[in-house]
C-alpha cells in the first residue's frame, strides 16, 4: 500500500449532438480545474462556434506553450457519431478514461485517478473492512503488478499467496499496463464471489492459476500476544497495516502493555503492506525521540518529520520483525529503529516502497493519488526498490505456522 497523507453524474444520450455537448462541458470543467490545480488560474478563452471547441490558454508560464484541445473535442465527438454500439457509450467512463489515461502518462504506478468507485474501496481499506480476498498489491522495481502482503486469517492466505508472487492475469485480464486503482477494482467484489488469478512466485519460471472466494474483510490492525522467555515478560505486538483505527488501537495495546510490567517488545511488522504516514510516525514514536523519517520533495528539499508524543517504552528492549511483505510505512517504522540502533531488525529485506502519495478529493466523489515525496530514513537512506537488510536475516518457513516460526524464535532469542 502506498504511503499515504492523511489529509454528479453525466447523463448519456443516444443523440451524437446532445451527448457530444454533455461531454465537452463536463470536460471542459474537468480540464479547467486541473490546468488550475497544476499552474494556477489561467485566462482560457474558447474560440470558434462551432460544436468543436479550441481553447487558447493565456498568461502562461515560459515551461508551458499554448494547449489545442482539438483533438480531443474531436474523438469525444466522433465516438457516439461512428461507434457501433451506442449503448456501450457511457459519458461518465469516457471522462474517467481519459482523466486517467493522462495521469498514467506520467509513468508512475503509485500516481493515479481514482473513479468514485475505486475511491471508496480505497477508504474502505484504510478503515479496515472491505470485501474481497485480502491482498495489498503494488509494483516491483520492474513495475510489474505484485503482492505486497496477503493480510493475516484471508482468503488470500490460506491459498497460500506470498508477498512478491507476480500477479499475471486477473480473471481473462492481462495485468501488463493495468493501473493499480483497476487492479483493486477487479479483484475486489461481493462476499462469496470469487476471482481467478494467474500467478507466478518469485524466482520461479512456471505460472499457476488458482481461484480464490471472496468474503469480508475486518482487519484489526494490532494485536498483543505474550510469551515468558527465560524469567523475561514479553509483549509480541503484530501491527498488520497503518490504517484509520490504527493509532487509537495501538494506544490501547500499550496502555495494556504497560500493565503487565513487560521487560521486552517484539513488534511484528511483517507483511504489513504500509498504509498512513502520520500513523507509522505514531507507533514509532512509542520507541524513540527526534526524527522519524525525512521527505525529500520534487525540488530536492529534504524535511524531517519527528515523533508525535513522548513514547512510553523509550528504554524497554525490543526487536522488529519484517518481511518482504513489508513495504511502505511499515518499512519507515524499521528504517527509523534501525539507524536509531534502537533495537534490531529481524527476518527478510523488506518490499522497497519509498513515495509518499498524497490524496486530492475531487468533484462527484473521485481523487487523484499524487506522488509528492520520496522518504528516506533518518541517516538520509532511500529504500524506494531497494528495501531494508535485517541485521539479522532468518528466512522464514514455507507454511508460516506460528509453531514453527523461526525468525520469532530468533527475536525471542535476542531478546533473552
Amino acid at each position: 500500500m502506498p504511503i499515504i497523507h492523511k489529509n454528479s453524474q453525466i447523463p448519456t444520450k443516444s443523440s451524437g449532438g446532445i451527448f457530444s455537448f454533455v461531454i465537452q462541458f463536463a470536460v471542459v470543467g474537468i480540464i479547467f480545474f486541473l490546468i488550475g490545480f497544476a499552474v494556477g488560474q489561467k485566462k482560457v478563452e474558447i474560440i470558434g462556434n462551432g460544436a468543436i471547441p479550441k481553447l487558447s490558454i493565456q498568461n502562461q508560464t515560459p515551461k508551458n506553450s499554448n494547449i489545442d484541445f482539438t483533438l480531443m473535442w474531436e474523438v469525444l465527438d466522433k465516438i457516439p457519431e461512428k461507434y457501433i454500439d451506442r449503448s456501450a457509450i457511457d459519458g461518465n467512463k469516457l471522462l474517467y478514461g481519459a482523466i486517467s489515461g493522462m495521469v498514467r502518462s506520467l509513468g508512475d504506478p503509485y500516481t493515479a485517478f481514482l473513479d468514485p468507485k475505486q475511491n471508496e474501496a480505497v477508504k474502505s481499506e484504510l478503515a479496515g473492512t472491505y470485501e474481497g480476498v485480502g491482498i495489498q498489491i503494488g509494483f516491483n522495481r520492474d513495475r510489474r503488478l505484485v503482492v505486497i502482503a496477503p493480510l493475516s486469517g484471508t482468503p488470500a492466505q490460506r491459498v497460500g499467496l506470498k508477498p512478491k508472487d507476480l500477479i499475471l492475469k486477473i480473471e481473462d485480464k492481462e495485468t501488463f499496463d493495468l493501473a493499480l486503482p483497476e487492479a483493486v477494482d477487479l479483484i475486489r467484489g461481493q462476499a462469496g464471489t470469487k476471482v481467478k488469478l494467474l500467478l507466478q512466485h518469485e524466482g520461479e519460471d512456471k505460472p499457476f492459476e488458482i481461484e480464490v472466494e471472496r468474503a469480508k474483510i475486518t482487519v484489526k490492525s494490532v494485536e498483543v500476544d505474550y510469551r515468558k522467555v527465560n524469567s523475561k515478560n514479553v509483549a509480541i505486538v503484530k501491527v498488520s497495516r497503518f490504517g484509520d483505527t490504527t493509532d487509537s488501537e495501538w494506544d490501547q495495546a500499550v496502555g495494556d502493555v504497560k500493565g503487565r510490567n513487560v521487560d521486552a517488545i517484539i513488534v511484528d511488522m511483517r507483511n504489513n503492506p504500509g498504509g498512513l504516514l502520520s500513523s507509522s510516525i505514531h507507533v514509532a514514536s512509542e520507541f524513540i525521540g527526534g526524527v522519524i523519517v525525512k521527505q525529500q520533495d520534487s525540488a530536492g528539499r529534504i524535511s524531517s518529520l519527528s515523533v508525535d508524543h513522548k513514547g512510553a517504552f523509550l528504554k524497554t528492549p525490543m526487536v522488529v520483525l519484517v518481511n518482504g511483505g513489508s513495504a511502505s510505512a511499515a518499512e519507515i517504522f524499521a528504517g527509523a529503529i534501525q539507524d536509531n540502533a534502537r533495537g534490531k531488525v529481524v527476518g527478510e529485506k523488506t518490499f522497497g516502497k519509498g513515495t509518499v502519495q498524497e490524496p486530492l478529493d475531487l468533484t462527484g466523489g473521485s481523487s487523484l493519488h499524487v506522488t509528492v515525496a520520496k522518504w528516506l530514513t533518518p541517516d538520509g537512506h532511500s529504500i524506494h526498490g531497494v528495501g531494508i537488510d535485517p541485521d539479522v536475516t532468518v528466512e522464514d518457513t514455507e507454511d508460516g505456522s506460528l509453531e514453527d516460526d523461526p525468525q520469532l524464535q530468533k527475536a525471542l532469542e535476542l531478546i533473552g
